[in-house]
């Protein structure tokens, strides 16, 4: 699988990250308000956003979020890496993060959808960790037909604090079904296609 593509949706453009995103990625990332229900909620200081956006572009599946409409850059969002993926089917998509001007307007369900349709041209589900108190995730994650598996999770460090996170999935069947499907997804605009990114 192409974990870098070049994915065009109807508003979004989704593109491989490159490191001269920094500045306008990071004019985003510093708004401390994002960051507020997550587990890492001192990403919005520069040497842990730093440290953040130098693994995203070593690991090889960062993307970033463009608006069509203004060619700005607008978030960000990863697939994990395929070594693991490989032996349970599944890939995950996380990472993610949009700039608050574009919560709550349909953005978060067009890329998502635009990722989880890539993914499952090659992969029989997608996986996605929420940290477990993390309403805002978890309400997200609701809103585009994650499915919660139960007894899967992990616990890391985060800020110096143990924090469980929780997995949810969608399969290739919950996704036809789901709210991300091409019917289900029409009147928010979210249809789009997947080009490769050149070489």
């Amino acid at each position: 699988m192409d974990r870098q593509p070049i994915l065009d949706g109807e508003r979004l453009l989704l593109r491989p990250l490159v490191r001269e995103d920094w500045a306008a990625l990071y004019a985003i990332a510093s708004d401390r308000e994002i960051w507020a229900g997550h587990p890492s909620h001192d990403r919005w200081q520069e040497p842990v956003f730093r440290a953040f956006f130098e693994d995203a572009l070593a690991g090889g599946g960062a993307l970033a979020i463009v608006d069509k409409a203004t060619g700005a850059l607008i978030g960000s969002s990863r697939y994990g890496g395929e070594g693991d993926a490989k032996l349970s089917g599944a890939i995950e998509i996380g990472w993610s993060f949009l700039a608050r001007s574009y919560w709550g307007k349909g953005y978060n369900a067009e890329f998502k959808r635009l990722m989880i349709a890539h993914a499952l041209a090659h992969y029989e589900r997608v996986e996605f960790q929420v940290g477990a108190d993390n309403v805002i995730s978890r309400g997200a994650m609701a809103n585009i037909g994650g499915q919660l598996v139960p007894g899967l999770g992990a616990t890391y460090e985060r800020c110096g604090v143990m924090v469980h996170h929780v997995v949810f999935e969608i399969t290739r069947e919950s996704f036809a079904l789901g709210p991300l499907s091409r019917a289900g997804s029409a009147s928010a605009g979210d249809s789009g296609r997947a080009r490769r990114s050149p070489d």
